[in-house]
């Protein structure tokens, strides 16, 4: 296991991630949805610091296009989402984004809920690497050229970014 970022450098990446956010939402909340589980622990804490209702948290590990590698496996649960969407104003949040294809399985499954109003996508960081169009609207930090390798969040207390061993 090599950090990435260490518990300092994640914090960094979150409080700037958490200002672009409360720099866009002057008017009203939107519905905050971190993706399980680094992108609920992020969406948990953005949430707190702006003093928002708690985050949904959303399992896309059924609508995910890598059962072949990784098997099929539940993440976790979907829990607070409203029973149907109609015109909300979405913050999709999640940990790491690398080829876009979880981003990609998680706009599936809210457009299963029904049809968002807006959806803006939060990020701690970014690896690069895209294989699908699908850009962040907030940022914590990009890694350039760190993003080559594979890497994880750890927390939920206290985040880290780590390089998971083989």
């Amino acid at each position: 296991m090599h950090e990435v970022r260490s518990q300092r450098a994640t914090e960094n990446a979150l409080r700037n991630l958490i200002n672009q956010v409360d720099n866009a939402y002057h008017r009203g909340t939107p519905l905050v949805v971190g993706i399980h589980t680094g992108g609920a622990w992020v969406a948990t804490r953005l949430c707190e610091a702006l003093q928002w209702n708690e985050p949904a948290m959303l399992d896309i590990s059924l609508y995910r296009d890598d059962f072949e590698t990784s098997g099929l496996k539940r993440s976790g649960t979907t829990d607070r989402m409203p029973q149907q969407l109609n015109g909300e104003n979405i913050l999709l949040i999640d940990d790491v984004l690398f080829t876009g294809r979880t981003i990609r399985a998680a706009l599936n499954v809210l457009f299963d809920y029904g049809r968002p109003g807006t959806i803006d996508l939060g990020i701690l960081f970014d690896r690069g690497g895209r294989e699908l169009p699908i850009e962040p609207t907030f940022l914590g930090e990009s890694l350039g050229e760190e993003g080559v390798e594979r890497c994880k969040l750890v927390g939920p207390e206290p985040l880290a970014l780590i390089t998971p061993d083989s």
